[in-house]
């Protein structure tokens, strides 16, 4: 009976990414695994708008930014992202781009990455891996990420 449960395990594992066949495979992006646990369950759609109403000016509310469409929950970075932090430019919206370019312009606070170098993009990737998805959890989605658009639209 065991070795039967071992074998579905293994089987699963396989087929779920976990094991591979090739070596080593990367963890699992923690933005997929919220999805795929929601189940049912109906996960967050931000819009610009809904999203705005977090940007740290109101210290009773949690403070959410997104890159790449993801929204994460970085009040544990409010001497970062709050009301005085030096990264609070970025709180409260989509801010791809400026995490691309490590940018806090304001015209560089959205989500377009459209005329990004390959240098911006691979830094955007490091930094969405090593530190937003390494960090904080995530909370939901833009809307646009959701309709499969690349970017909101400007």
């Amino acid at each position: 009976m065991a070795e039967k449960i071992n074998f579905v395990l293994v089987v699963l594992a396989v087929l779920l990414g976990f094991v591979s066949s090739d070596g080593p495979t990367d963890p699992p992006d923690p933005a997929v695994e919220f999805l795929e646990t929601q189940g049912d369950k109906p996960f967050r759609v931000f819009t610009k708008e809904d999203i705005a109403r977090y940007s740290g000016e109101d210290e009773s509310q949690p403070i959410y930014m997104a890159v790449k469409g993801v929204v994460f929950d970085v009040t544990s970075g409010k001497d970062f992202y709050g009301k005085a932090g030096g990264y609070n430019a970025l709180a409260g919206k989509d801010c791809t781009r400026a995490v691309a370019k490590w940018s806090l312009e304001p015209e560089d606070l959205n989500s377009d990455i459209s005329d990004l170098t390959e240098d911006q993009l691979k830094s955007l990737d490091e930094v969405y891996k090593g530190v937003y998805l390494a960090k904080y959890p995530v909370v939901g989605y833009m809307s646009y990420r959701v309709l499969g658009k690349p970017h909101d639209e400007l």
